[in-house]
């Protein structure tokens, strides 16, 4: 075949690697990790607990190997055990299935070995095959010898005990007797039991040396047999892998015959890849080899393209696509950003060393009684919140983080086609994702006019600039653009509901990506994030809603999925798929996969109406070619898990650099002590800096109702300042959510903090917008009159909500060092 060889089972009859195994209805698959060794197969929930706990092992030389479907297979050995494991691709099955069942073969043998070898009667050769005969009786004969000789070891080990205690009893016997009565008797016992104890001891001796050179004798000639049969398994190994292959390959020319009939009326689609066809397609070559996707989602499925796109001739692919309805696309395999006339570098420029560690995470404790100490007689808005439920990074460099992957959007500019650069956005849609998979820490939130600037202009070609444009509600601009031909920009406000267990943020306003080459502009939006076992449990954190990346040019639109994690649902985790159409709804493209992992796309050659799914929708049938990695997640650093899980981008977000704007989130005190582990002094200067912040907002206000009132009715400063919680408590109850006016965006929360005593604080979590536990949402009383410093505010021509885009300025500012109209916010 073309493609490269997947990894074979090593041949030390060790094969290891990640499988989801099904656990209950209640958890699902989990992925567990599998060990493949002597005929046993092993699983355990991580690689660390292979020293030290093992969750299960089946013996394969009694258990029975069944396939299911194209990722599922079940283990069993009778009804005792049963493992129902699903691989992550097809291809990663057939390698587990191979491996699995050579191991049984290889278990099956050595038991039949065992027990030919500890029976008592002599085993005769077998009539055929005379050599293997005689090489099995010399290793019976062989094996028989070495029997005597352990054998003769434990007798020996034997009688040195028995003799030993007994010269122990004489020689103490010897000790006690007094001089002159019976000495001669006890002298010669003793000598007559140290003789004994002798001679057993010289026969322990001879025993051994006559089993250890009778084990050298023969190790290297094992050895020989043993290379030879490993040997042997190898050839074997390759053998079955390409006959799977061969079948894989027939098996799915045959359903994908069966699928779509030559004459393309009433495609139809065999669920169970039942029915009789007739078709020899043993002289396809290796590029008809098609794969189906890893899951069926709810709305679609997909099915192997028919042969006969890849059989025509040149002539014929233009008469294929004028009757498909596709443009002038190529039906190869090749990469689809592939640009010939890209322009090279000539010169090599050198670039400034990153950082790759930070400050490891300290193990500070955290005590709730005390948090609690502190909110006594303390107004609900003025109560701080320890760094503890932080990480050192604020809000505007997680958004900064999101170009982690710019090189989708540097692939996407070089497309020519519109749906091909579709499909390159929708994948770094989701790749703004992957970061957050074990990020359950919360970023600061950014005080009013912080930006946080990302200057990779000679790395990556790009530069990024974002700022804290309101207050209330809290909102974030952010703007990049990069000199491959590609702006992105987007504004962020975070609004939560809070449901007990779980806390859902649903980010409001657009992302917009605009290619000058092209003018295509592209928009979509976030989808819900939630954060679960907010009060009691582990914090984990799931993706789930809908996305429609629009190109507003052309009209073609990218439906993406997110798939909500479901403890009853066989699919794979965090699933994410996606359909692009053009205008007029035709589909192009069928992207799949996870958004903590990997994302794949295919060709869309053909497409009908299929059987009715489970809820009784008629789902829609693509004919799909082979799929293409799209893009794939970069691995976490080494020790990620002692500096927040953050990514190699992450780690260098609050690297100091210099000549940044004195408002840049790199200079902030607190989120700066919080990295070098001095949480104490962190949580002082985080307070300092939320009472700075509510002393300027009152400031603002002042004279904003100085500005708008007669002085004859100017509010006074205590009227301004009153909180309406300061109210009487019984026309408030126990409901009172409403947000102080001293409120500020720091993570003093802006509504009473829920200190639990079976879990965290849950204010950290929740911001403007939030609805408390009876459904009162939290908002604020007054709108800040504040003025952004680098972005303006304008009505967004294409969705006609307000829009913040960057007015410019900040790097002709940068670049003279004069950085006179920046606020002192820190």
């Amino acid at each position: 075949m073309s493609e490269s060889k997947p990894p074979t089972p090593t041949p030390g009859d060790t094969y290891k690697g990640w499988l989801f195994k099904w656990t209950n209805y209640i958890k699902g698959y989990q992925r567990r990790w599998f060990v493949l060794s002597n005929g046993l197969l092993s699983y355990y929930r991580t690689q660390a607990e292979m020293g030290h706990t093992c969750r299960g092992t089946i013996n394969l030389a009694t258990a029975n190997i069944a396939v299911e479907d194209s990722c599922n297979f079940v283990i069993s050995n009778g009804g005792a055990q049963t493992y129902h494991l699903k691989a992550s691709s097809e291809v990663e099955r057939q390698r587990w299935i191979t491996a699995l069942e050579l191991a049984k073969a290889k278990a099956v043998h050595m038991q039949a070995e065992s027990d030919d070898s500890g029976d008592d009667c002599p085993t005769l050769p077998p009539s055929s095959g005379q050599g293997g005969g005689c090489r099995n009786s010399e290793v019976q004969s062989t094996l028989r010898t070495l029997g005597s000789k352990v054998e003769d070891l434990s007798t020996c080990n034997d009688l040195i005990a028995k003799h030993g205690s007994a010269l122990q009893r004489s020689l103490s016997e010897l000790e006690g007797i007094r001089p002159g009565a019976d000495m001669g008797e006890k002298i010669r016992q003793v000598t007559e039991r140290a003789t004994l104890f002798r001679i057993t001891s010289n026969a322990m001796i001879n025993a051994c040396r006559d089993f250890l050179t009778l084990a050298q004798a023969h190790s290297k000639r094992w050895q020989k047999a043993l290379q030879s049969e490993r040997d042997q398994r190898i050839r074997l190994e390759e053998t079955l892998e390409q006959l799977a292959k061969q079948h894989n390959h027939l098996e799915r020319a045959f359903r994908g015959a069966t699928v779509l009939p030559p004459s393309f009326s009433n495609p139809a689609l065999d669920a169970k890849g039942s029915g009789s066809g007739k078709g020899d397609a043993s002289d396809e070559d290796d590029e008809n080899e098609f794969f189906d996707a890893m899951e069926d989602p709810a709305e679609f499925i997909t099915v192997p393209a028919d042969p006969k796109y890849h059989r025509r001739s040149g002539s014929n692919v233009s008469g294929i696509s004028s009757e498909l309805g596709t443009d002038d696309q190529s039906f190869d395999e090749q990469s689809l950003a592939s640009n010939p006339e890209s322009p090279q570098p000539l010169e090599v420029e050198l670039v400034k060393q990153r950082r790759t560690r930070i400050h490891e995470k300290p193990n500070y404790s955290l005590n709730l009684w005390s948090i609690m100490k502190n909110c006594i007689g303390k107004e609900l808005s003025k109560i701080p919140m320890p760094v503890n439920f932080n990480e050192p990074l604020s809000m505007l460099q997680r958004l900064s983080e999101d170009l982690e992957y710019y090189e989708l959007l540097d692939k996407a500019a070089k497309c020519q086609s519109s749906l091909e650069q579709l499909c390159y956005v929708a994948a770094f849609t989701v790749s703004s994702y992957s970061t957050t998979v074990h990020r359950t820490g919360k970023p600061f939130n950014p005080l009013l006019g912080e930006t946080f600037e990302l200057d990779r202009l000679r790395e990556c070609g790009y530069r990024s600039l974002c700022e804290q444009v309101s207050h209330h509600p809290p909102a974030a601009a952010h703007h990049a653009i990069s000199e491959r031909g590609w702006t992105l920009r987007q504004e962020i406000t975070l609004a939560s509901k809070f449901r007990g267990k779980y806390l859902s943020i649903m980010p409001l306003g657009s992302i917009q990506c605009i290619f000058e080459k092209s003018n295509n502009h592209y928009s979509w939006k976030k989808v819900t994030t939630t954060v679960h076992n907010i009060i009691v449990g582990k914090l984990w954190i799931d993706q789930s809603g809908e996305i429609d990346v629009v190109n507003h040019r052309t009209g073609d639109r990218c439906h993406l999925k997110f798939a909500p994690y479901s403890y009853f649902s066989r699919d794979v985790a965090r699933k994410v798929t996606g359909v692009v159409t053009d205008k007029d709804g035709k589909a192009h493209y069928v992207l799949s996969g996870t958004w903590d992992e990997k994302m794949e796309f295919s060709r869309v050659m053909q497409s009908s109406k299929g059987e009715n799914g489970t809820e009784g929708k008629q789902r829609t049938v693509y004919q799909t070619l082979k799929a293409k990695e799209i893009w794939k997640k970069n691995p976490l650093p080494e020790g990620a898990e002692t500096m927040y899980y953050f990514s190699s981008l992450a780690l260098t977000l609050n690297e100091p650099e210099e000549g940044v704007a004195p408002t840049d989130s790199r200079l902030r005190p607190d989120q700066r002590l919080m990295e070098a582990g001095r949480w104490d002094e962190a949580n002082g200067e985080k307070q300092r800096l939320e009472e700075k912040q509510r002393t300027a907002r009152r400031e603002r206000e002042r004279e904003a109702a100085k500005a708008s009132n007669p002085p004859e009715e100017a509010v006074t400063e205590d009227s301004i300042n009153d909180s309406p919680l300061k109210t009487d408590a019984g026309e408030i109850g126990t409901e009172a959510t409403e947000v102080s006016d001293e409120t500020d965006t720091e993570d003093s929360p802006p509504h009473t903090p829920i200190a639990s005593p079976y879990g965290p604080p849950l204010s950290p979590y929740l911001t403007e917008g939030t609805e408390g536990f009876h459904g009162i949402p939290v908002k604020s009383t007054h709108q800040d009159s504040h003025q952004a410093l680098w972005f303006k505010r304008i009505d967004d021509p294409i969705s006609g909500e307000p829009l913040h885009v960057y007015s410019g300025g900040y790097w002709e500012a940068k670049d003279q060092g004069s950085w006179d109209m920046c606020p002192d916010i820190f």
